[in-house]
């Protein structure tokens, strides 16, 4: 798995270009506009979507196929991913989130309390878009992938909806049920939702070691 890591992070470093134009652009937005939340959740999402790439760079020219005559099984090479994607989001998303409260501090725009709490709010969304995103992209592959992620966005938009009609016909008050959540104390809400992310990511990398023992190079 070590060398797994290695090579990954060897590919990030060719990628150093855009990865510059990323921090670049968010840090100009970020000290420009004030936005400290778009810096954290800007800069977290790119950086997990990185591993997406580095799982088109294995597929590349039937590359795959080499590297599984390697001493490297299918699930050491699900988890080195779901290891990099951590690594990668986890990493920037400390990094960003203590840029924004310097920024936020600096410009006297947002509070540190207020920072914090955002950050850890997308902290779980990175998690589930992940678990999402990578057995997605192990199951179709790079244009399919980002295909099938899309309608699979389109589909939860789809059934939010026919959830929130049904709601309305059942006698449900959705609008208040959302208002409890609200009240809900920040921490505990937090701790709630990482740990429902928590549980769609273990769920997600058994489900991307399946599909990768399935898999045919």
């Amino acid at each position: 798995m070590k060398g797994l890591l290695i090579k990954d992070l060897r590919l990030m470093v060719k990628q150093q270009k855009i990865f510059s134009s990323v921090v670049f652009i968010a840090v100009l937005l970020a000290v420009v506009t004030g936005n400290t939340f778009f810096i954290i959740s800007y800069m977290t999402f790119v950086a997990s979507l990185f591993t997406l790439t580095s799982i088109s760079y294995d597929e590349f020219d039937n590359g795959n196929a080499f590297l599984f005559s390697l001493p490297i099984t299918r699930r050491m090479y699900v988890k080195e991913k779901y290891g990099v994607a951590m690594l990668l989001g986890g990493g920037l998303w400390v990094v960003s989130t203590v840029f924004a409260v310097a920024v936020g501090e600096m410009k006297k725009t947002v509070p540190m309390g207020d920072t914090l709490i955002a950050a850890c709010g997308i902290l779980p969304v990175m998690l589930v878009m992940l678990a999402v995103m990578l057995p997605v992209q192990l199951k179709y592959g790079g244009e399919k992938g980002r295909m099938a992620t899309i309608v699979m966005v389109g589909g939860v938009f789809v059934v939010a909806i026919v959830l929130a009609r049904a709601a309305q016909w059942l006698g449900i008050d959705v609008e208040e049920f959302l208002e409890k959540l609200q009240m809900m104390d920040a921490g505990t809400g937090a701790a709630v939702a990482v740990a429902v992310a928590a549980v769609a990511l273990l769920v997600s990398v058994r489900a991307s070691i399946s599909i990768m023992e399935k898999k045919e190079f």
